[in-house]
C-alpha cells in the first residue's frame, strides 16, 4: 500500500472487539484512478504470496474499496470519503498496531461529521 503512496494508512487490531476481523487496514488516496492503483497492488501482492482476496467490493466507484482477506479487511478511501466515513472513529478502542519505519496518523478526533439532508416533496 505505501508502494503506491498511500496516505495516512493505519493498522487496527480488533479480534477482541469483533469476529468479523482480527485485523483493518485502512489507507487514503488521492483519487478514484490511485485508490484503483492501491487496490490492485495490494490484492497482485497477496495473491501472489497465496492469501487471494475472499471479496472486493467497491473497485468501479473507487471512492471506497473493501477488501477481504478473512483475518485482514484492507480499506482504501479517497480522502474525502474517508473523513466523511470515520472508520477511525468507529474503531477507537481498537488497538494500532505500529508499522516499521512508518508513522501511522493520529485518531481522528470524535467531531461528528456534518450530513448533508435530502429533501423530497411530498405528495398531497
Amino acid at each position: 500500500m505505501l508502494d503506491k503512496k498511500a496516505t495516512d494508512v493505519l493498522i487496527l487490531y480488533v479480534a477482541k472487539l469483533t469476529s468479523v476481523a482480527d485485523y483493518l487496514v485502512l489507507g487514503s488516496a488521492e483519487s478514484d484512478r490511485q485508490t484503483r492503483a492501491i487496490a490492485d497492488h495490494v490484492d497482485g501482492a497477496l495473491s501472489q504470496s497465496g492469501s487471494g482476496a475472499l471479496s472486493i467490493e467497491g473497485k468501479a466507484s473507487s471512492q471506497w474499496v473493501l477488501m477481504d482477506f478473512g483475518d485482514v479487511v484492507v480499506h482504501i478511501f479517497r480522502q474525502d470519503a474517508r473523513h466523511y466515513y470515520g472508520l477511525e472513529r468507529l474503531w477507537a478502542d481498537a488497538k494500532r498496531v505500529p508499522i516499521p519505519g512508518y508513522a501511522s496518523p493520529p485518531m481522528a478526533a470524535s467531531k461528528p461529521v456534518p450530513r448533508t439532508r435530502v429533501h423530497t416533496a411530498r405528495r398531497a
